[in-house]
């Protein structure tokens, strides 16, 4: 009855409105007309780019090991060439098999990264780039893609913005893990914590330098896998990785059962390859995609250049694939690349 009395009310108080004039029946057009549109945006939307479902990192690296292959984790700097195309950008890694994908956010101050890096970085700041900008662009995305997000930034942002409204954030915007250099293992409880809290693994590093009873510690701390720096230094491609590579795998096997992905200066396939064969679950790859996305004369050659090498890095990645495949075809491009 309430609710019958309420009905009628409110349909007899429109009855005692005067009719409207015609300026108040084109604002009432305009308002159903852009109601009707948005309407068929969203579902335009909803058809070019259904919705997937992210599996967290973990069981990405559990399928994976069960099919006896390598994580191909790219990492691209958000903002490079611009953020319209670094939304290209993920769906065309994720199109090529991605098994995690890896997004910087540009830094002012970065400890971590090479020359390649730093000038992506710089470039996208340059162009406006800021983290409310690249989380609003991981919200709008990553609903569409099917490998988990780790998203790489700095201690500082995060520090003023709170921890708990940072991962909220964060997490609400998809990311599945949070990759921050330069955070000490000490420091990374709350921060941790606060993750668990929110579905976001907190990735920890291992450097070269990393005594055996800290790595440990590390391996941990450490959610999702542990991310092994082949060498001591910044990012950027070299002509070799350090032998010393084969110790650090076995060390940190020997103290976890996590998946270890090692990144940080690999250059060519005969490298990877090597690496994979001493044991590592994951090759992140960074400056060689950073390069062919950000240093091309336009966005759409660099997004062409892109999906090209990402398409030949996924190619056979399992670690008996032959020598013409993942691998192989990663050194035959960054040869290329190397000489341009």
């Amino acid at each position: 009855m309430a609710t019958a009395s309420l009905a009628s009310s409110a349909f007899a108080g429109a009855r005692r409105v005067s009719a409207p004039t015609g300026s108040q029946r084109a604002r009432a057009r305009t308002h159903v007309g852009g109601r009707v549109r948005a309407a068929a945006t969203a579902a335009e939307a909803t058809t070019a780019a259904p919705v997937i479902a992210t599996v967290s990192i973990g069981d990405t690296f559990a399928a994976l090991k069960a099919e006896n292959k390598c994580a191909f984790i790219p990492f691209i700097v958000a903002g490079d060439p611009n953020l319209d195309a670094t939304e290209k950008a993920l769906r065309i890694l994720d199109d090529a098999g991605a098994d995690i994908i890896e997004v910087g956010v540009p830094y002012s101050d970065p400890l971590a990264d090479g020359p390649t890096i730093q000038a992506a970085a710089t470039r996208a700041l340059e162009g406006g780039t800021t983290l409310k900008k690249v989380i609003a662009m991981l919200k709008k995305t990553s609903p569409t893609i099917r490998a988990p997000i780790v998203l790489f930034t700095y201690y500082n942002p995060i520090y003023q913005k709170g921890f708990e409204q940072f991962v909220k954030e964060i997490s609400d915007a998809g990311a599945k893990g949070l990759l921050v250099p330069d955070i000490p293992l000490e420091e990374t409880g709350e921060l941790s914590d606060v993750c668990k809290a929110n579905g976001v693994d907190l990735v920890l590093l291992s450097t070269p330098t990393t005594p055996l009873a800290r790595m440990k510690k590390i391996a941990d701390a450490s959610n999702g896998f542990i991310y092994l720096v082949s060498v001591t230094g910044v990012t950027g491609m070299r002509s070799d990785v350090a032998s010393r590579v084969e110790e650090l795998v076995k060390s940190l096997k020997s103290v976890t059962d996590k998946p270890v992905a090692v990144g940080f200066g690999i250059s060519e396939g005969a490298q990877a390859r090597q690496v994979v064969k001493w044991g590592a679950d994951g090759v992140i790859v960074g400056s060689a995609l950073v390069k062919a996305l950000g240093e091309s004369e336009s966005p759409e050659v660099g997004l062409a250049a892109l999906k090209e090498l990402a398409t030949e890095l996924r190619e056979g990645s399992t670690r008996t694939g032959s020598d013409a495949s993942f691998f192989a075809k990663f050194g035959l491009f960054l040869k290329a690349t190397l000489r341009q």
